[in-house]
């Protein structure tokens, strides 16, 4: 399985070519930055920590499609659209895990999905995915007696608030309530305000040190509260993640797929 990764040089980019040095069933076939980058040239296992690879950093210019089985994208939304239509364009599969992105961005995605199996997701950790199975029962079960507030914390750089993940978490108790995220979200608060509206779900962001992501689904009725919480500790677990979910699509058909269809395929 030869795997490309879009921006390697970057924290999830190096946790990625570590992850897939060390799987037996992968290659590393490429290791992409962005044009002038003063990684150029660099051997990305070096890059990652991991030692000398032989494969080095290019500019995506160079990539070579013929030697790609799938890419792997945890880069900034405004490489989205490149990225895509380099993949359509030589019919690679491709991984998404870049967050922030607008409802146009999720559109092309979907339309890509109409030459190539792509899929998207917030999180690649299988336990945040539980998670998401999780806050959908306790939000059916509590509707009528919680308030719903989510609470995500995050290393300093990371630029995107509310989290990827913060909104999946959001979308899926919104959906399971038949409301709309759109109008029924609050980030953060200041001042005095009108009480709290029983429908709405709050959002609260930390951003501060080397936080690797921890999200938490408070649901607080009176006398009571319910957490359901998940820590990450390591990079590691989002890049395994990913990797393992390239080696499913690259053998699945042109759709535009969702972590939920590979925890589905994975439990037969």
């Amino acid at each position: 399985m030869n795997i490309g990764i879009f921006g390697a040089n970057g924290r999830m980019g190096r946790r990625l070519v570590e992850v897939v040095l060390n799987d037996h069933e992968s290659k590393l076939s490429g290791a992409y930055v962005r044009i002038g980058s003063s990684f150029i040239g660099i051997d990305a296992g070096d890059l990652a920590g991991s030692g000398q690879c032989g494969v080095r950093c290019e500019p995506f210019e160079k990539a070579q499609a013929s030697n790609i089985d799938a890419m792997i994208d945890f880069t900034l939304p405004e490489t989205l659209s490149t990225h895509l239509s380099w993949c359509v364009e030589n019919k690679v599969a491709l991984v998404i895990g870049t967050t922030g992105l607008t409802a146009e961005q999720h559109h092309q995605i979907s339309e890509a999905g109409k030459s190539i199996p792509v899929l998207w997701a917030a999180n690649f950790s299988i336990g945040v995915n539980v998670m998401l199975s999780l806050v959908r029962q306790a939000a059916r079960v509590l509707e009528s007696v919680a308030d719903i507030e989510i609470i995500e914390a995050h290393h300093r750089h990371k630029l995107d608030a509310p989290s990827g993940t913060a909104m999946a978490i959001g979308e899926a108790i919104a959906g399971e309530l038949n409301r709309d995220l759109t109008k029924c979200a609050i980030y953060g608060r200041e001042g005095i305000e009108d009480p709290r509206q029983r429908e709405t779900i709050g959002f609260s962001t930390i951003r501060g040190g080397d936080i690797v992501g921890e999200h938490t689904a408070l649901f607080a009725c009176e006398g009571e509260r319910l957490e359901i919480t998940h820590k990450a500790s390591t990079r590691l677990t989002f890049a395994s993640g990913a990797v393992n979910v390239a080696k499913w699509l690259k053998n699945q058909r042109a759709g535009s797929y969702t972590m939920h269809d590979y925890v589905k395929s994975r439990l037969g």
